[in-house]
């Protein structure tokens, strides 16, 4: 009896004739000659969620299952093919399928959730070394050289809503103007994000910021909130204004001047210095405010596990193509695997659920499953029919 891998099944997250429609509309399949885009997916898909180092691992391990191969829509891979396919099929159709893959999650999300949270960062992606430098260079900022990747996820379920990859040059404001921002949001992030103007567009779509003040920003106080005597680690409650009458190092009017917004200062205890929160959120209690920022070490865990878990450290290939394929390869191998967890309603935690998968990716459970009834049903059976020896 026929029964989908292990594999076959987390690939259903994202099925195939969607992945053909976008092959079609980037014609990435044009000049190809045996290796097709859905092989180079496979074969990426495998490569992260396998754990595979390189080429020559990934190869060995892949063939090794030749089996299962016809059921999957694919091939005997070669590296050397695989290693041209990651320099010269165009990373964009993998960045599509990312994206779509993700707006898929985001929308099941809000039919789901009454309030979404939301938390952003970027991390570096330091590319150094011979074939590296030959392109990454110009993608520098005054520490390191290399690629950003840009990140929104939903505190909640920890899933990506929005992600772009730039240039380490590129700030984390300026991918944050592309985000659309959303209505009665919550939105926690870091000072790569000190905007004004850009706060002024959450507030004005009725959404919420937490974030970090800086230590010589220019505000004046209008009146102080009472502390309760049980949150003994908030040191201040105040509402303040901003004082700036146009954005720092740009010509446009400061927009958040005549707006109070609240400042929130926290007690650390493993360092000396207070954290200075700045939200417009004057609802939440400041433990709530102060709660929510602490939060945003979540997408800090996320890179974290992204790169130890998944293969966005060593790269298989060291042409900028390759490596996009490789981030955007392991994004979806990311959300396949979220969304393999819910349908089968596994209760570990994401990274055991990798471990487990990860040994068993060609198993046909289902098969093996009936297999095992019918040997028992067999063995009873037999016992049924042979006299018992009793002493």
């Amino acid at each position: 009896m026929y029964s989908k891998t292990q594999f076959g099944q987390l690939l259903e997250g994202f099925p195939r004739g969607s992945f053909e429609r976008l092959v079609s509309q980037e014609q990435t399949d044009k000049y190809s000659k045996g290796f097709r885009s859905w092989d180079h997916f496979i074969a990426m898909i495998y490569g992260h969620l396998s754990g595979c180092k390189s080429l020559r691992e990934l190869e060995a391990g892949f063939n090794a299952q030749t089996a299962h191969h016809y059921h999957l829509g694919t091939n005997p891979l070669k590296r050397s093919t695989l290693s041209d396919a990651n320099a010269n099929r165009s990373y964009h159709l993998f960045e599509r399928v990312c994206q779509q893959l993700i707006s898929g999650v985001h929308r099941q999300l809000k039919r789901e959730l009454t309030h979404m949270l939301y938390l952003m960062d970027s991390s570096p992606i330091s590319l150094h070394g011979l074939g590296f430098d030959d392109w990454a260079s110009q993608y520098k900022n005054n520490l390191r050289q290399g690629l950003k990747l840009h990140l929104m996820i939903e505190a909640q379920q920890g899933t990506p809503c929005y992600t772009t990859l730039t240039g380490m040059q590129v700030s984390d404001i300026k991918e944050g103007h592309r985000i659309t921002l959303e209505k009665g949001a919550t939105y926690v992030f870091d000072r790569g994000y000190y905007d004004y103007n850009w706060w002024y567009e959450i507030n004005r779509m009725q959404s919420v910021f937490v974030t970090r003040l800086k230590k010589n920003a220019n505000v004046r106080i209008e009146k102080y909130h009472e502390i309760p005597v049980k949150d003994d680690h908030i040191l201040e409650d105040a509402v303040i204004y901003f004082n700036n009458p146009r954005v720092k190092s740009r010509p446009e009017k400061n927009a958040y001047r005549d707006d109070p917004v609240r400042r929130i200062i926290v007690k650390r205890e493993a360092k000396e210095t207070p954290l200075v929160i700045v939200t417009n959120d004057f609802k939440r209690s400041a433990s709530e405010v102060a709660a929510l920022y602490k939060k945003r070490w979540d997408i800090e865990l996320f890179f974290k596990w992204i790169k130890q878990n998944l293969k966005i450290k060593h790269f298989l290939g060291r042409s900028e193509n390759a490596v996009k394929i490789q981030i955007y390869t392991a994004l979806i191998s990311y959300l396949l695997l979220q969304l393999y967890q819910q349908k089968n309603h596994i209760k570990t935690s994401l990274k055991l659920c990798l471990s487990m998968l990860r040994v068993s990716l060609f198993q046909r459970v289902k098969t093996e499953h009936i297999t095992a009834q019918r040997y028992q049903r067999h063995r009873e059976k037999i016992s049924a029919l042979q006299p018992e020896l009793r002493f």
